[in-house]
């Protein structure tokens, strides 16, 4: 943004946080970064991750190799849990099963996610948070998308590989999301129903996309504490003016049978 240099307080009284989910290619952790550098909020996007990797005791390069997949990292990286969580591994036996291994991963993750939201100011890039705190009114949850061709061009041009391989790239990344999201919440995370505001970049800057989210997060605020009762698009709006008109349907032609 022309002006993210000079940090801004949040304009949103009583929001803790954003997440925004994106497609990869779509410049959604580019956005998110403008984002945090506008409002002055803290950006938490690979170094969640990270954080999780330090305190299971391995290295970046493993947890950058495996973020955001629903095997591999879990099942490879949790012998070490004990040394930061000791209250979530206590009953834990020492060779646990993969499904323990999981269980133990994603209650890190989740720790981590919750204590950003509670120390507030925060964007959080992916790893399904959106999914995670789908029932919190004070986070904004954001989809960034764009049309697949021009994701390619833009992980062409900005991880330097060739149209095949940069097309490989996001149906891998796409799909690793996906089953993710899946596996932990159950949800498709595509779904527009699951976030406050979809953004498209196809034509839209990501300048003003993050300037849309800015202003999504003050408007939100301005709702949360609205009664559910009067939430919804049926909020202020009273009886049509007149009687409803339909759209007459068009006619349709008559067979004529053929011969006389």
């Amino acid at each position: 943004m022309a002006d993210s240099a000079a940090k801004t307080p949040a304009p949103a009284s009583g929001m803790r946080a954003i997440t925004v989910a994106r497609l990869y290619g779509s410049g959604g952790g580019e956005v998110a970064r403008r984002v945090a550098q506008h409002l002055g909020w803290q950006l938490i996007d690979h170094e969640v991750i990270v954080r999780v990797a330090h305190d299971l005791g391995i290295t970046e390069e493993e947890a950058e190799d495996r973020d955001e997949h629903t095997e591999g990292f879990i099942l490879r990286a949790l012998n070490s849990m004990s040394l930061m969580y000791p209250s979530m591994v206590e009953n834990v036996p020492p060779s646990p099963s993969p499904a323990t291994r999981e269980r133990t991963y994603q209650n890190a993750l989740r720790s981590v996610i919750e204590l950003a939201v509670k120390e507030g100011n925060a964007v959080i890039v992916g790893r399904g948070a959106g999914s995670m705190l789908i029932k919190r009114r004070d986070v904004l949850r954001v989809l960034v998308v764009a049309p697949l061709e021009q994701r390619i061009a833009y992980v062409a041009r900005r991880e330097g590989l060739d149209e095949q391989d940069a097309r490989k790239r996001i149906q891998t990344k796409d799909n690793d999301r996906r089953r993710y999201v899946q596996a932990q919440y159950h949800l498709e995370p595509e779904d527009p129903n699951h976030y406050d505001m979809t953004i498209n970049t196809s034509i839209l800057s990501l300048d003003a996309a993050a300037r849309l989210i800015c202003e999504g997060l003050t408007y939100k605020a301005e709702r949360l504490l609205v009664p559910e009762t009067e939430l919804g698009p049926v909020s202020g709006m009273g009886l049509y003016p007149g009687e409803a008109e339909d759209v007459p349907a068009p006619e349709q032609p008559q067979n004529q049978e053929a011969g006389g």
